[in-house]
């Protein structure tokens, strides 16, 4: 596919069109990567973050959240529940935290890679080649960086730069070919729906995982936490539903979104989400693609389901304490926020099962054909 074909697919409205560019990333899934759904169990290791994202519920400037860094034995304990579940990976997510120094993380991976031999997943934001190393030869498998938006100005816009070691745009795409250097499995993906963000750039989006030849590629609706300035935007747009985008642009600048919006811009909705999934699918049919807890956040009955029919073969059940979850809202009313382990991951199984797919086994890495 070329980018006129992908936007002609996003742009798509009928429903049989549309039902059989599903049907036809089902298949490829099931042919490539079979039946089986991989689940990683995440671990959400601190909400404390270094960077003032204008969307992201644990930035910085977010000065009314309780902040909170786990201890090693919190995470083994979670590793201990991966095990118990049957799931292949342990994910590590957090905010861009540099007192989760490299030693630590270093010794965590050895401890769960001893304890539990589970394959690891970091996501821990950009961190020194040093840290990438020693992270490796610790025995970490993958690495996760969102670059978010494949369009720089839109990226600058809500990334604002926050001095030493940050990468930029260009480092941020450079850093996936960096940690594919030394030996990791790469992940990314992109926020669908940013406002700004035309038809166009999700396209040439889509066609920059196929060029970085992502492992992992995980995307989801747009859900800015409304304690943030595209929070605040987002009430201007929402109060203001027939006013011009151009008429709109000094207002979003007031609260710090200084960047135009188009008439074009791409729905921040589900839909556009399954859309982008299959058509991942078909870009990079081996790839591992899950069902994000963006899209079960905006449908907590059907969305991760529907995701799974659209291409995707990946669930990431929440695994941190119960008492955190609710401070890591990097967006609001995330999914989950308020179940056991248990019983997220009773859920999990229960809508993997409901669709006749099982649960895989293994760490689930990528498999080229």
């Amino acid at each position: 596919m070329n980018e006129h074909e992908i936007i002609r697919w996003l742009r798509e409205e009928n429903p049989d069109r549309l039902a059989e560019l599903f049907r036809q990333a089902d298949a490829v899934r099931r042919e490539r990567v079979g039946d089986a759904v991989h689940l990683r169990g995440l671990v959400e290791l601190s909400n404390i973050c270094r960077r003032n994202c204008l969307y992201c519920g644990v930035r910085a400037g977010h000065d009314t959240i309780e902040r909170y860094r786990l201890t090693a034995d919190e995470v083994t304990h979670a590793a201990r529940l991966a095990a118990e579940f049957g799931y292949g990976t342990l994910v590590l997510q957090a905010g861009e935290d540099y007192g989760l120094e490299g030693e630590f993380v270093a010794d965590l991976i050895r401890r769960v890679k001893k304890e539990y031999g589970l394959a690891i997943t970091l996501s821990l934001g950009e961190r020194t080649e040093t840290d990438w190393r020693l992270w490796r030869e610790a025995g970490a498998d993958r690495y996760l960086i969102r670059f978010e938006t494949c369009n720089r100005a839109l990226f600058e816009a809500i990334h604002p730069p926050v001095g030493k070691n940050d990468l930029g745009f260009e480092g941020r795409i450079g850093a996936l070919r960096v940690l594919r250097s030394l030996g990791y499995e790469i992940g990314s993906g992109v926020m669908i729906g940013i406002p700004g963000q035309t038809y166009a750039d999700l396209a040439r989006d889509l066609l920059t995982f196929r060029e970085l030849d992502l492992d992992m590629i995980g995307n989801g609706p747009y859900l800015p936490h409304p304690e943030t300035p595209l929070g605040r935007a987002a009430e201007i747009l929402a109060k203001n539903p027939e006013t011009s985008p151009a008429a709109l642009h000094p207002l979003l600048a007031e609260v710090g979104f200084d960047y135009p919006i188009s008439d074009d811009c791409v729905p921040a909705d589900n839909l556009t989400a399954f859309k982008v999934i299959a058509l991942t699918r078909l870009l990079l049919p081996d790839a591992n693609i899950p069902s994000t807890t963006a899209i079960a956040t905006n449908d907590k009955h059907l969305g991760r389901v529907t995701g799974l029919q659209s291409g995707a073969n990946v669930v990431m059940p929440n695994l941190t304490p119960t008492r955190y979850r609710a401070l890591y809202e990097i967006y609001p009313h995330k999914s989950a926020t308020t179940e056991s382990p248990e019983e997220t991951h009773r859920t999990a199984i229960a809508q993997i099962r409901s669709i006749g797919r099982y649960p895989g086994t293994g760490p689930g890495g990528r498999t080229h054909h």
